[in-house]
């Protein structure tokens, strides 16, 4: 596992101190959840260009089915 530093002043790190939590694990799970939303990100802005290019094309009907099944498993 791989290490990094955060450096906090000094009123900060005394208020962290009064609370307790985890604080590793915390930012840990901070930085995975933006890492995911990044790539989630990304990920759409590729779509959105291939859509644009005309190099992918939603297939007839998919938008619909889905709409459809997420109405049938409320």
């Amino acid at each position: 596992m791989g290490t990094i530093t955060v450096k906090v002043d000094d009123e900060l790190k005394r208020r962290m101190k009064r609370v307790k939590i985890n604080w590793s694990e915390f930012i840990r799970d901070a930085i995975l959840r933006r890492v995911e939303m990044e790539e989630r990100r990304e990920a759409g802005e590729r779509l959105l260009e291939d859509l644009r290019a005309g190099r992918h094309a939603v297939p007839k009907g998919f938008i619909n089915e889905e709409l459809r099944g997420a109405r049938e498993s409320r």
